[in-house]
């Protein structure tokens, strides 16, 4: 993350020079128990409830640290968790102090506010986005390791094994383990197609139903008719090549691309509650809360 090149000059700044407040001592523990290693923790009494907040503005490790300060400086405000990588900030708080006043507080230090449950729909948008590509990415590896062990050697036998080899390797496909064998690499590459390209398929399907042709659209009917022509190869009497490893393929590319390359037009975020009360894991002890930006 960048250096913040704006010391003095923004109205975070401002505050917390006012509150006397200096991010160049970087943030110690809450509690002086707490061990130099690990993620810093503080204290949240039991009544504290907590709210999460959509941010733009935290650009840099500077203005996120500044914020925590300045923020957890107030008297009502027991513990802060600003997180520039998903641009939320999250607060323990006294029941006491209403949530739209700190929202005003964020506003007033020169930030940006989402409304509304912004911040719980990005924060569960951003934890489907990297369910898909976790999906893709272990589904599309478990299909192309049979085919690169057992069905790429029989289509390019010279590039592989001695023909004594390539002729056991197509005895096993000609044979009955061969549908339990294309039956497991129909699932995953199907899984994987369905999990991790979900909210393509909707917004395929949305965009069919009104008649229009999109990318999505044709990527879901190229992929399906992939899907269907190598079931039909593999369980039925139609002569034809298995592409169960190209689905895969294809799959694994697209999300790669959606998560890394572009911004996802189909992310479909679930939307969360406003705010829960956080209750203690013991009876006798009060709860704890990570304060070191989420990380």
């Amino acid at each position: 993350m960048p250096a913040d090149r704006r010391r003095h000059r923004t109205k975070l700044d401002a505050a917390a020079r006012d509150r006397g407040i200096d991010p160049s001592e970087g943030r110690p523990p809450a509690d002086e128990s707490d061990s130099a290693t690990g993620p810093r923790v503080a204290r949240v009494p039991e009544p504290h409830v907590h709210d999460t907040f959509s941010v733009d503005g935290i650009d840099t490790d500077r203005r996120e640290r500044l914020l925590e300060l300045v923020l957890a400086d107030r008297e009502d405000v027991s513990a802060v968790s600003a997180t520039a990588r998903n641009g939320t900030v999250g607060i323990h708080h006294s029941p006491s102090l209403p949530r739209d006043d700190l929202r005003e507080t964020l506003e007033s230090l020169g930030f940006v506010v989402d409304p509304g449950d912004a911040a719980f729909e990005t924060r569960r948008a951003s934890q489907f986005a990297s369910a898909r590509v976790a999906v893709a990415v272990l589904f599309g590896l478990m299909v192309a390791t049979p085919y690169i062990a057992v069905l790429y050697p029989t289509r390019a036998e010279w590039l592989f094994y001695d023909p004594v080899t390539v002729q056991y390797l197509q005895s096993i496909l000609d044979s009955q383990v061969a549908t339990h064998f294309f039956v497991n690499l129909g699932a995953l590459s199907g899984i994987a197609f369905l999990v991790a390209c979900g909210p393509r398929i909707r917004g395929a399907l949305v965009a069919l139903a009104e008649g229009r042709i999109t990318n999505d659209a044709a990527f879901v009917g190229g992929v399906t008719a992939l899907f269907g022509y190598s079931t039909l190869a593999a369980f039925t009497g139609f002569e034809g090549t298995v592409h169960y490893d190209l689905v895969a393929y294809a799959v694994v590319a697209v999300t790669l691309w959606t998560h890394f390359g572009v911004d996802d037009p189909a992310v479909d975020p679930t939307a969360g509650e406003g705010s829960t009360p956080e209750t203690a894991n013991d009876a006798d002890e009060e709860p704890i809360a990570l304060t070191n930006g989420g990380r």
